[in-house]
């Protein structure tokens, strides 16, 4: 499991289309931290997942 910080994530909709994203990039599980602007996500690759956060507009780090 890979946990990454996202600033910018700060509401319902950001958590939808996050959660999208990654699960129709194969992720098998997100887990989100909404107070601490954090994601767990497992079953992708930190880069795979980087990338496509970056798609969707969203700038992340991992932890």
């Amino acid at each position: 499991m890979s946990t990454f910080h996202i600033p910018d994530m700060n509401c319902g909709h950001c958590k939808a289309s996050i959660t999208e994203a990654l699960t129709q990039a194969g992720a098998d599980r997100v887990t989100f931290d909404m107070t601490a602007r954090t994601i767990e996500v497992s079953g992708l690759s930190t880069e795979a997942i980087l990338i496509k956060l970056d798609e969707i507009g969203f700038t992340a780090s991992p932890k």
